[in-house]
């Protein structure tokens, strides 16, 4: 969901911005702007003289301005901080006991979680991701089971087979996981 609304908010801004400062350069560039719009001509100016005078005897005008730009600015550069940010994890932290540590990769570990949970009585498909510190991480399995499928049973096997195989192998202490269900959808069954 987050994926969809970032890439709707993403593309309405930059189409506006686009239309925006296209217009705005046409108009730079010569061609007469229709008589509605904001720039009447190439040297004139978003803010005329005149308006910053009528605005100047309004003291909370132009900090609000300027504290409604701030704002927009840090909620625009915590935006792109959650969006650089990385969700999945890359690495994990194998301890080997004699002090030192391997470094697993954190998809293949994911593969072999998916893997071992399709193998799974009841489930059709899975998918897992791993997301955490390399030292502690965390697991995040979606199960699609099939029609007649128990979802207690495939939580229980996954929990006690597949998630438990994963934390012993990789010596971690534990493997907190998130766990989606789905079923599989299917046509109805004829009862006669």
């Amino acid at each position: 969901m987050l994926r969809t609304v970032n890439r709707v908010v993403l593309g309405l801004a930059g189409l506006a911005l686009l239309v925006l400062g296209g217009s705005v350069l046409a108009v730079g560039l010569g061609v007469s702007p229709p008589s509605w719009w904001i720039h009447d001509g190439r040297h004139d100016v978003l803010v005329s003289a005149a308006d910053r005078a009528r605005r100047r005897d309004d003291g909370w005008f132009w900090p609000t301005v300027i504290g409604g730009l701030a704002v927009t600015v840090l909620l625009a550069l915590w935006w792109l901080s959650a969006q650089l940010r990385r969700r999945r994890l890359t690495e994990v932290l194998v301890e080997t006991g004699d002090g030192e540590g391997a470094l697993l990769r954190g998809r293949a570990m994911e593969n072999v979680l998916t893997g071992e949970a399709e193998t799974l009585e009841g489930v059709e498909r899975a998918q897992v991701v791993l997301t955490g510190r390399r030292s502690t991480p965390q697991a995040r399995v979606e199960l699609v089971l099939e029609p007649h499928a128990t979802p207690s049973d495939a939580l229980h096997r996954l929990s006690a087979e597949a998630l438990a195989h994963a934390r012993d192998s990789a010596g971690l202490a534990s493997l907190p996981a998130t766990v989606r269900l789905r079923g599989v959808k299917h046509r109805a069954e004829r009862v006669s």
